[in-house]
């Protein structure tokens, strides 16, 4: 059997397309681990605990979307702005924001001008396993930075066992 010129690359070409799409087989519901609000206000209660009543803290789902934003008593009101940003930070980076303001310091230092993020310490990853789930976000305790995060870890800390 001969094939015209060219007929052979259209079908080679057909083919090649009609394996590329998914089929209905290949669809499926995708399951997401995210930060109930249930857990976002246990977490962000158990940092405000922590760090008094001057602080600001953010808690942000998997897509950095605030799930809790709270203001301490005595807190500053660019505080709220500064929390959910590190929250983002974090959640977006999958690292403390901290950590991510170190390495753009000389690296991806472009990354900084990304809207909602801030090169600041004081925001921690929420992980479920090695899945970011969400971000938890600190501004204005005393004692700077190092407080912060410390006060972000023991709000983790509290729902770690929600965590695996």
């Amino acid at each position: 059997m001969k094939i015209r010129p060219g007929l052979g690359i259209a079908i080679c070409g057909a083919l090649a397309a009609a394996c590329m799409f998914p089929t209905s087989s290949d669809a499926q519901v995708l399951m997401q681990r995210d930060v109930s609000l249930a857990m976002a206000l246990t977490i962000a209660t158990t940092a405000s605990a922590e760090c008094g009543a001057i602080a600001s803290i953010a808690v942000v789902d998997r897509a950095g979307r605030i799930k809790v934003l709270l203001q301490g008593d005595a807190g500053s009101s660019h505080n709220l702005e500064l929390a959910r940003r590190k929250a983002y930070t974090a959640r977006t980076f999958r690292m403390p924001s901290a950590a991510w303001a170190k390495r753009t310091e000389t690296t991806n230092a472009g990354q900084r001008m990304l809207a909602d993020v801030i090169p600041l310490g004081g925001g921690m990853p929420i992980m479920a396993g090695d899945e970011t789930i969400g971000g938890i976000g600190l501004s204005g305790a005393p004692g700077g930075q190092e407080k912060e995060e410390a006060c972000t870890r023991a709000g983790i800390e509290k729902v770690r066992d929600q965590l695996k």
